[in-house]
């Protein structure tokens, strides 16, 4: 039992890193303002998916049933539609606000280095830009990241059918297949907050030394965020037989 339980755990961890989780959360990672910030992403991610599988587990596992095939597939589709507008978002954000990165000090020698974003064409007056650090950082370090939630949530559902279905062919107790699903569940939160320190250091670093790379690497997520959510449509829907 032991071991099942440990390898649910561990394949938990692995789920977390397949490509439309990671895309998901990267394209949620392009809002974050710091590291501490993006890895609380990933973990509520992780926490939405977690609450989503185990609610379907435990209908299907209690009441002896299965989703419908046609049902697990419009659910796919609908990830492959989410990832398409997290990825358009993600290129909107980024020429709406014409993020650049400078250096500014304050009359008591404290210089800080941050982001700052553009609305449309508004030009960038140093002389007008008003800081207000401490209040910016405590409404934003307060927030909890809903987006991230609710995307975990979408692809928990999504994924559930070939969970449980690999969980009935092989664990025939209902205790134990909620706690196999639960321990997936935990696996999947602490790999994808792992991940998300990954996906935050590349952003970060740019952050520190060129604009133009870390707009770079914000344009290639949304595009490749974009890029996939168009394929899995494109596969479900029409290869695999959804809309034909």
């Amino acid at each position: 039992m032991i071991s099942i339980l440990l390898v649910g755990l561990l394949i938990g961890m692995k789920h977390a890193l397949e490509a439309d989780h990671v895309a998901a959360v990267a394209s949620l990672a392009t809002r974050s303002r710091s590291l501490t910030e993006t890895v609380r992403v990933g973990a509520v991610w992780g926490l939405g998916h977690t609450l989503t599988l185990f609610a379907f587990g435990s209908a299907v596992l209690i009441l002896e049933t299965a989703m419908p095939e046609r049902m697990a597939q419009w659910l796919e589709f609908a990830v492959g539609g989410m990832l398409v507008v997290l990825g358009a978002d993600v290129l909107r954000r980024l020429w709406k606000e014409r993020i650049h990165f400078h250096s500014h000090g304050h009359a008591d020698g404290v210089r800080h280095f941050h982001a700052h974003g553009h609305q449309g064409h508004v030009l960038h007056d140093p002389a007008r830009h008003v800081h207000e650090h401490p209040r910016f950082l405590q409404i934003f370090s307060g927030a909890f990241p809903v987006r991230a939630l609710l995307v975990g949530m979408m692809h928990g559902m999504a994924g559930s059918a070939a969970l449980i279905l690999i969980t009935v062919e092989t664990i025939h107790s209902v205790p134990l297949g909620l706690a196999y699903i639960a321990l997936f569940g935990i696996g999947s939160i602490a790999g994808m907050a792992l991940l998300s320190v990954v996906i935050a250091l590349p952003l970060s670093l740019s952050s520190r030394y060129l604009t133009w790379s870390y707009n770079g690497l914000t344009a290639g997520v949304g595009v490749l965020t974009f890029t996939l959510g168009m394929m899995m449509m494109y596969r479900i829907g029409f290869v695999d037989g959804l809309l034909t």
